[in-house]
């Protein structure tokens, strides 16, 4: 009787240690899970916040700058309307020529609709613009 007894605590024993190690398996899958989401979502942040600078990287002359900085300014308040649209031409209009003015303007429209944090767009295109006018 006493060795049936250590057969069943022995065959008990394995059991419980068997299910603390399959739970214990378990656990460790689901924080390695929680990890590669949490990285995976530190991933795809910093590519969405490369891809809405991106048309401010293209930005090579001070009109556009300027232009998208005031269209993106503008635009915090609403959709560029076409009044708004005729105020911001007319100010560009005092630093560039017409063909110019057109050019800056559509693309700043078309940045500012790609990036809707007026800050960024102020982050970004302040130092080349202050660099720019340095130069100047």
């Amino acid at each position: 009787m006493p060795f049936l007894i250590a057969i069943f605590g022995l065959l008990g024993a394995a059991a419980f240690w068997w299910y603390r190690m399959k739970a214990m398996n378990e656990a460790a899958r689901d924080v390695a899970d929680v990890i590669g989401r949490v990285q995976g979502s530190v991933r795809r942040k910093k590519l969405r916040k490369q891809a809405a600078l991106s048309p401010l990287t293209a930005i090579d002359d001070p009109v556009v700058a300027a232009a998208t900085l005031i269209t993106s300014i503008v635009s915090e308040d609403g959709p560029v309307l076409p009044q708004r649209e005729a105020v911001i031409r007319a100010v560009i209009s005092e630093i560039a020529d017409k063909k110019k003015t057109d050019e800056a303007v559509v693309y700043a429209k078309w940045a500012a609709a790609q990036i809707d944090d007026t800050t960024i767009v102020i982050d970004k295109l302040a130092p080349f613009l202050r660099e720019r006018l340095r130069r100047g």
